[in-house]
């Protein structure tokens, strides 16, 4: 098979989707050609920047162009930012600057990223000798288990919390809600501080307050979160923004406050139980969330929205509805690759069920025994198995945690041995270790490592 006119030599290719071309193939064998060297600067909130030393052929421009648009999308999306610098090649620079401008192929991306950072999106050509300076500042979360400590963990369909003394849960409850329908921002708020309150009056004091919520978090303010989905924008500004700092203010005014992307409570919950570093936590539900605790057990405030990161490089790739991009790692990763690869096996669906339900009716399929079940979860494996190394890349984790309903039950033990396999024959130079914690210690470290925030 060939990719812009790069050789991509394969052993394990899925059943369900013979065209698939693994992103961490075509960087691997792109790269064995490339000898111009480049850089990549992204720039977030407070001056942080990530910056991404690689290079490119300096003759196949095709295969240039498309290797540092997938680099620059990765990028974004794992570690955010509003603000590209392209160092070595000023083509480049201005073909990336074209894409991320308004009509541009990754205009969605832009505005998105404008969004969350509240700074105008922009790309700006450097030499190689200028490129920015690498600046992180990870924070030191969880672990905080002294004292009496609320641990609020935002779901879509049900909220969660407990009233935590000295790291044991004395009090734990959850209580279904619907914020995903409900656009008014007052109902969230009341939610909000119904559980804090209940949880309040389970100890005799509060001295801290930990919040693990899907979305984007900076400073503990909500930039984008699809729990808020229904709420007009004037009013997300207004009252949704700063919603958890108003309902921490109504236990105590100046109580302690951590709001942290749920996907990094859950590689923290894993560090806890591994007793260990560098963890990159990955749950394959409604999306696919990312979440990383970095070699010193910290948080980074990278995005980790895996979900809109690019996994695939076949130009037939499944398009994401939301973004308009084609290889994504939703449609890989989530009940949406389910449900992409059931119909690639000839499973008929009930295009009028919710996508949850219709993962339910795969693996039902696969519980009696279906073999185009088995074909679906095994496909998912290989994606997996060609995708952690080019993640390992980015991140340079030692262990990676596959959570979420796509992974529970048998078709979770597909996926891992299919993964194991695809790693062990294709990359054996990868040693990160892959686990799937059983559902006690899920549930209860993530309980756990919330307060702890």
């Amino acid at each position: 098979m060939k990719f812009l006119g790069i050789e991509i030599p394969l052993k394990h290719t899925p059943a369900l989707d013979p065209g698939y071309i693994p992103m961490a193939v075509f960087a691997r064998e792109f790269l064995k050609l490339a000898n111009k060297p480049i850089a990549i600067a992204v720039q977030r909130n407070d001056g942080l920047t990530a910056v991404y030393d690689t290079k490119i052929t300096g003759t196949n421009k095709e295969a240039d162009q498309y290797y540092v648009d997938r680099c620059v999308k990765f990028l974004l999306w794992a570690k955010g930012g509003f603000f590209v610098t392209i160092c070595g090649d000023d083509d480049i620079a201005a073909h990336i600057k074209a894409a991320y401008s308004q009509g541009g192929t990754r205009a969605f991306d832009a505005a998105f990223m404008a969004r969350v950072y509240e700074q105008p999106f922009a790309v700006k050509a450097l030499s190689l000798s200028d490129k920015p300076a690498v600046r992180e500042k990870s924070r030191p979360v969880g672990g905080n288990l002294r004292g009496c400590r609320i641990g609020f963990d935002a779901g879509g369909s049900d909220r969660k919390v407990s009233a935590v003394i000295d790291g044991e849960a004395v009090y734990s409850e959850e209580v279904v809600w619907h914020p995903k329908i409900n656009p008014d921002p007052q109902y969230h708020f009341d939610g909000i501080v119904s559980a804090m309150k209940t949880a309040a009056s389970k100890m005799p004091r509060v001295d801290a307050i930990g919040v693990s919520s899907a979305g984007i978090y900076i400073d503990n303010r909500t930039m984008v979160a699809s729990l808020f989905l229904k709420v007009p924008q004037d009013k997300f500004d207004a009252q949704v923004k700063d919603i958890y700092k108003r309902a921490a203010a109504e236990i105590g005014a100046e109580l302690p406050l951590n709001v942290v992307n749920d996907g990094d409570v859950t590689a923290l919950a894993g560090a806890m139980e591994l007793e260990d570093t560098a963890v990159l936590g990955i749950a394959m539900g409604t999306s696919e969330a990312g979440g990383f605790v970095d070699e010193d057990g910290n948080i980074t405030g990278w995005l980790n929205e895996l979900a809109f990161a690019p996994v695939d490089a076949a130009p037939s790739a499944m398009q994401d509805e939301w973004s308009g991009d084609i290889g994504c790692g939703v449609k890989y990763f989530s009940q949406d690759g389910v449900i992409k690869l059931a119909g690639h096996a000839g499973i008929a669906l009930d295009e009028s069920a919710a996508p949850g339900e219709k993962l339910k009716v795969v693996q039902d399929l696969l519980a009696a025994g279906d073999a185009r079940a088995v074909q679906v979860f095994e496909s998912i494996g290989v994606y997996l198995g060609h995708t952690l190394p080019y993640y390992h890349e980015f991140y340079g984790f030692r262990h990676v945690l596959l959570l979420g309903r796509v992974m529970s039950g048998e078709g979770g033990n597909l996926i891992l041995a299919g993964a194991k396999k695809v790693l062990a024959e294709e990359y054996p130079a990868c040693t990160f270790n892959v686990h799937v914690p059983d559902e006690k210690s899920r549930r209860v470290g993530q309980s756990v490592a919330a307060a702890s925030l």
